[in-house]
């Protein structure tokens, strides 16, 4: 008899149906996220697109390094092409070129020329990115150097003080001479890069002031050598 009943139990329960989970169970593992990363009706975020927006972001980072490198070579070349116009307009304007026969004169002033402008049909432009007070301090410290070349003509030497002064106000370095406050208080205002190019367009100054000087202290060496000639022949 009880060999018989525990076979009757196993029987029974070998026809018996598997376990279902309850109908909510079933709902919450239909919505596990799969491979992908994604929910019905919601965004999961796996760690393979951690991994993918970090890459994104190294890449972002070294494309930044390779931009500002790319703007300091056309900050160069623009640099560059100042220095070549100024080199040839001196060269045009230097005592040599007076000393010289006037073929002679004519034919080098028509290869400068050509130099001149070749070197002006290289077009480099790099845009200042700057906020509204910027462009205002800019605009300020531009016009107060104005000011002073169009008055180079008038008085030479009181145009080299003032610009020795304005210069001393965007260098780092121990002046020589007195400081532009008022100058100085403006360019700090400028954008960094704007900083730069008005120390650049000041230092272009004062190397032509310092030519012209030289011309006219050697034109005024001939004239006074003349004169004296002039005097011992007489004598």
């Amino acid at each position: 008899m009880a060999q018989a009943k525990i076979s009757a139990k196993a029987s029974e329960g070998a026809q018996q149906p598997p376990h279902q989970p309850p109908p909510q169970q079933q709902q919450q593992q239909q919505q596990q996220p799969s491979s992908g990363g994604q929910l019905r009706g919601r965004f999961y975020r796996s760690t393979s697109m951690a991994d993918r927006s970090s890459r994104l972001l190294e890449n972002l980072d070294q494309l930044e390094l390779r931009v500002e490198a790319f703007r300091d070579a056309a900050c160069a070349m623009e640099q560059e092409k100042e220095i070549l116009l100024e080199m040839i307009h001196n060269i045009q304007n230097s005592q040599d070129m007076r000393h010289i026969s006037e073929g002679e004169r004519e034919e080098l002033n028509l290869t400068a020329n050509r130099l001149m402008g070749r070197t002006l049909t290289v077009e480099v432009s790099v845009e200042t990115i700057r906020n509204a007070q910027q462009q205002e301090s800019l605009l300020h410290a531009t016009k107060m150097i104005d000011e002073i070349v169009n008055k180079l003509l008038d008085d030479l030497e009181d145009a080299k003080i003032r610009l020795m002064s304005l210069y001393g106000a965007c260098t780092s370095d121990v002046p020589a001479g007195p400081i532009d406050q008022k100058f100085q208080s403006v360019v700090i205002g400028c954008a960094i890069e704007d900083q730069k190019k008005i120390k650049r367009r000041l230092e272009t100054l004062l190397r032509n002031l310092e030519n012209s000087e030289k011309s006219i202290t050697l034109l005024e060496h001939q004239k006074s050598s003349v004169r004296q000639s002039c005097n011992s022949k007489q004598d």
